[in-house]
């Protein structure tokens, strides 16, 4: 198990890419860390999460 945005989730073994596309985030508006780190967008297919990780994925939201 690791933890996405405080919460328990069962996606080890999924990329970064996987995951946010069953979790419905379109990934050109969110932001992914990964224990700490920015992990960049090019990333995101090749980034494995594993069990233990902390992921935190930030959505950015226009208006005014």
């Amino acid at each position: 198990m690791l933890r996405m945005n405080g919460n328990e989730c069962d996606a080890a073994g999924r990329t970064i890419r996987e995951y946010l596309k069953q979790a419905g985030y379109e990934e050109s508006r969110v932001a992914v860390e990964r224990n700490g780190v920015i992990v960049p967008k090019a990333s995101y297919g090749d980034t494995v999460l594993a069990d233990g990780d902390e992921i935190e994925v930030v959505s950015f939201v226009g208006g005014g």
